[in-house]
Order: structure tokens, then sequence, then C-alpha cells
């Protein structure tokens, strides 16, 4: 099966087509500009590819939890190209695609992963790998960073919450950290494929984000205090 995998949850921008065995991946960092900088990549691919929508199996996208509006352009981009093909959408969660990664780039089999949620707060989670696939031991969250003390059941820990708090790791008892990782569209494409090919994408209309955190809006105190969602 061939898969376009999409991710803009963090500041990074990604695209990836696959089949599981060989992957072509576009990335740049694109702050807010996921708009500008997706669908040029999509394009991309398929052009080095020499294919089109058609020889497509399905598409997938990093659902969240992250940026609000990057999880809403990626989902947004996913269910359009989805729609005009006729093709299933899978939305993988970016937690798990950042343990995803980590056990590319490490090999780790227990994974506390964790993201910059801004407020103060982050997103975390905490997967076991399971053969090719991860169970979550601890279902994805936001919190602040010094409630997290009780839900480490992980042994290594993968993200930017690791950079943003480096108190966290020695908190969660982590023997490993590495805070320079994130979630990519290869690792939501890895992480998407078994569940296409199991017929478990939806059509386009049904994909949805995760968003963990619904409050998108600070207050004037809070913007002046210097706080960032």
């Amino acid at each position: 099966m061939r898969i376009l995998a999409l991710d803009t949850s963090t500041e990074w921008c990604s695209a990836a087509l696959g089949d599981g065995g060989q992957w072509h991946v576009r990335e740049g960092h694109a702050g807010a500009l996921h708009s500008e900088h997706l669908l040029p990549m999509v394009r991309s691919l398929l052009a080095d590819g020499g294919l089109s929508f058609a020889n497509l199996d399905g598409i997938a996208f990093g659902a969240g939890p992250g940026s609000f509006t990057g999880i809403r352009v990626g989902c947004g981009v996913a269910q359009g190209l989805a729609f005009g093909a006729d093709l299933p959408v899978v939305g993988v969660s970016t937690l798990e695609a950042l343990a995803q990664e980590a056990r590319r780039a490490h090999g780790w089999q227990r994974v506390f992963a964790c993201l910059d949620a801004r407020m103060r707060e982050v997103y975390a989670a905490a997967y076991e790998a399971e053969g090719m696939r991860w169970r979550a031991i601890v279902e994805p969250m936001v919190a602040r960073p010094v409630d997290l003390a009780a839900a480490n059941q992980a042994d290594a820990g993968a993200g930017n919450g690791f950079a943003a708090y480096p108190a966290l790791a020695k908190q969660l008892g982590l023997t490993a950290v590495d805070a320079e990782l994130r979630p990519t569209a290869r690792a939501v494409g890895e992480l998407a494929l078994p569940e296409l090919a199991a017929g478990r994408g939806v059509p386009a209309a049904e994909a949805l984000p995760t968003y963990v955190r619904q409050r998108v809006a600070l207050t004037t105190a809070e913007r002046d205090a210097g706080m960032r969602l």
C-alpha cells in the first residue's frame, strides 16, 4: 500500500510518501507558515515519484495534540486532498508519532512523549512498543510539568517539552532523554499504514483533529505576562 502522510503539529512542516519499505520525505522549519509550505511539499513528492493521487491508497495526518493552527492546517489539507481523490484518511496521534521517532533514533521501547504546550503546560503521553505498534500506558493529556510526577511509566523521554522544562526528566526518573526529537510525517505514515490496511481509514469528512486542550485564546493579562499558546 502507498500512503501520503502529513505532519504540521509543531513549528516543523513535513510530508512523506511511502509504502512501509521506502519513504520519500520533505520537511522544513515553517514557524506559523505551514499553509505556505505543505502543498508544495506534497506536489514535489508526487512529481519526484511520477505519481498522482490515483496511485495512493490513503492519506494520513498528525492529528494532534500540538499547535492548534498547525493541526487544523494538516487536517484541512488531508481532508481536501482525500475528498478530491476519494481516499480514506487516517489520523495519528502526534505523541505516538514522537514515540515512533524515539524508537527509530534510539531503539527505545517505553517512551514518555512530551511536547511544549505553551501556557506553562505540556502535552504528554507514555507508550510501550508492542511489535511494530504502540500501546498507550498513559493516555495523551495536557498538564503542568509539576503535576506529571505520578504519570510516568516509561524509561526514556522524547520531545521539546524536556527542553522547555529541563527539570522534568529528573522529576520523572527517566534514564535518557532526547529533547530534539519531534513528530514527523514519516512516523505518522508508518503508524497509519497498518490502520489503512485493516480498513480503519475514514472518509474525509470524518477526519478530526485531537486537541486535548480546547482553550485556544489568552486573556489580555496572560498575553501581557508573556504567555503563549
